[in-house]
């Protein structure tokens, strides 16, 4: 098993963090074994629930609750003082409280984990283009800001592995979203095209008008969407640590569901406060 950490994280005896990747696990596909920690169809659920105890028992976390959630690409924040008796919709959450490992599941959207050393509180996001655009992570800040009293100065966040700007083609109709919500669009994507620009050559064009062919995609990168929000909600660039591997180009250590299709696992990102800080080894 592969579990990627922060180093500046590490050094917080109190915390619980790591990204998964698809290497170890019980889980077979294409003829190996994985780290699928996700309920798909093509995995057997004792399967799934074998990795996740060993992703815990990797990450010394086995007497946390692991709190996970039905990811719906929403902006919805949940606050847990428990772990629910039931998954709940959303797409990110906080607490404060001991004993709980939040949890976001991804295959190419953008897992964030925020932490709070002052007030000792932390945060899971799942941040795909359409949580992207609604500002998941800054709701998920400014929730913390109102559970906690968090300061966005004061934050840490680690950004995962997720699909790059070198892989990840959308829509120019996603690219007039974010033109629309953001002044600084321009630099998530290879080339801000909307779709509304004119074709010099459309005179050469003998198709019948209404039947243009389609404009050309474009290329969004999700880090720098997600960095930049970040950085506008008040979290200092040098406390922003991100991880820049490509799920789209690195499947031999990553799922991506984008290349992969419907036989793509799912990895984990999880953040979590030990119920009994770990001790720190005298020298």
């Amino acid at each position: 098993m592969r579990v990627l950490q922060v180093p500046q994280l590490r050094k917080l005896p109190w915390l619980v963090h790591g990204f998964s990747t698809r290497v170890g696990g019980v889980s077979k596909l294409d003829g190996k074994r994985v780290l699928n920690l996700g309920f798909t169809e093509w995995d057997a659920r004792e399967n799934v629930k074998e990795n996740r105890r060993r992703l815990q028992a990797a990450l010394g976390a086995r007497d946390l609750k692991l709190v996970s959630l039905l990811q719906f690409h929403s902006d919805a924040v949940l606050h847990f003082e428990a772990a629910p008796t039931e998954p709940s919709r959303g797409d990110a959450s906080v607490t404060k409280n001991a004993g709980l490992l939040l949890a976001v599941q991804t295959a190419d959207c953008v897992p964030i984990l925020l932490v709070d050393p002052k007030n000792r509180a932390v945060a899971a996001v799942h941040a795909g283009w359409r949580g992207t655009l609604a500002r998941i992570v800054e709701k998920t800040i400014g929730r913390m800001q109102m559970q906690f009293g968090s300061q966005a100065a004061d934050l840490l966040a680690a950004i995962g592995p997720a699909i790059g700007g070198c892989c990840y083609e959308v829509g120019t109709e996603v690219a007039a979203a974010f033109s629309g919500q953001f002044a600084d669009a321009a630099e998530f994507f290879d080339e801000l095209r909307t779709g509304d620009e004119p074709n010099p050559l459309q005179w050469m064009n003998m198709m019948p008008p209404g039947h243009q062919p389609p404009p050309k995609k474009v290329l969004l990168d999700l880090h720098k969407a997600n960095r930049s929000q970040l950085e506008a909600m008040g979290v200092a660039g040098k406390n922003i640590f991100e991880n820049d591997l490509c799920t789209g180009c690195r499947r031999d250590l990553l799922f991506s569901h984008r290349k992969e299709g419907a036989e793509s696992g799912r990895m984990m990102a999880v953040v979590g406060i030990r119920t009994k800080a770990k001790r720190t080894a005298r020298r």
